[in-house]
């Protein structure tokens, strides 16, 4: 049997990474941290996705780990209260306000410790499967190939067994789109909704209090785009009409492009 562990943000990127999972015949044990952020709403969908999954015969193992009180120190636009969630295009440097300090890190630290746990109980290697990609490189130094390569040297030092458990980033060298193409194959092979499953995901940094995205935030456009790319409409309900932040997103990004 195969076997993985692996963090559900919630967001787009870890659920189509669950998608391919299922779809390649892994067993998994799904982690969603509670860290304090301000877009809480993704444990939700995370849930709901969860739920989706065991009403079609798909067991996934589910925990949300309540990390709130240790990370409430940290300072980010993400967790930090008086401080607005950045605007415009995804690569900018005020984007870099978005980062949490270590994230990363603590998280598959965590992973880290469950996936030897997983393997020496149930006797199996492990991956710890990731959905991180190329187009979080620029902002994100904890998203980069070199910090995972040094991250899993480290915990195998510092690790018994740690020959059973290994690292699995199968977006790392792609970006959003190739994430959302990988995700329709998955879907098409497990006979389920792909609208239903998106719709169960939440990208945006600042959602409304209904949860409905924001559309403007740098995360929201790059997931707009990518749906635009692929010719899909997202099934995720903005704030405002699909054609709306469409026409903004791509407004955004002809900006971005001509700026100096």
């Amino acid at each position: 049997m195969m076997r993985a562990v692996m963090c559900l943000s919630g967001g787009m990127d870890s659920t189509a990474l669950l998608m391919r999972l299922l779809a390649d015949g892994y067993a998994v044990s799904c982690l969603t941290y509670d860290y304090g952020q301000k877009h809480s709403i993704e444990i939700s969908r995370a849930k709901s996705n969860i739920e989706y999954l065991s009403e079609n015969e798909f067991d996934v193992e589910h925990t949300v780990v309540d990390l709130k009180s240790a990370m409430a120190m940290f300072h980010s636009a993400l967790t930090t209260d008086g401080y607005n969630i950045p605007e415009g295009h995804y690569e900018t440097e005020q984007m870099k306000n978005t980062v949490v300090p270590n994230r990363n890190a603590i998280f598959s630290s965590i992973l880290y410790g469950q996936a030897l746990s997983v393997a020496l109980r149930e006797g199996c290697e492990v991956v710890i499967a990731l959905g991180v990609h190329s187009g979080d490189h620029e902002i994100y130094p904890d998203c980069r190939p070199e910090f995972y390569e040094s991250l899993e040297h480290a915990f195998s030092l510092g690790n018994w067994d740690s020959d059973k458990v290994s690292f699995y980033l199968p977006y790392i060298d792609g970006d959003k789109c190739t994430i959302l193409q990988d995700a329709l194959d998955s879907v098409e092979k497990l006979c389920l909704d792909f609208d239903t499953v998106f719709q169960n995901t939440n990208t945006s940094y600042n959602p409304d209090i209904y949860g409905r995205s924001s559309g403007k935030s740098g995360a929201d456009v790059e997931r707009i785009l990518a749906f635009h790319a692929i010719g899909r409409r997202d099934p995720v309900i903005y704030v405002d009409d699909w054609e709306t932040v469409l026409q903004n997103a791509i407004l955004t990004e002809k900006q971005h492009e001509v700026s100096p």
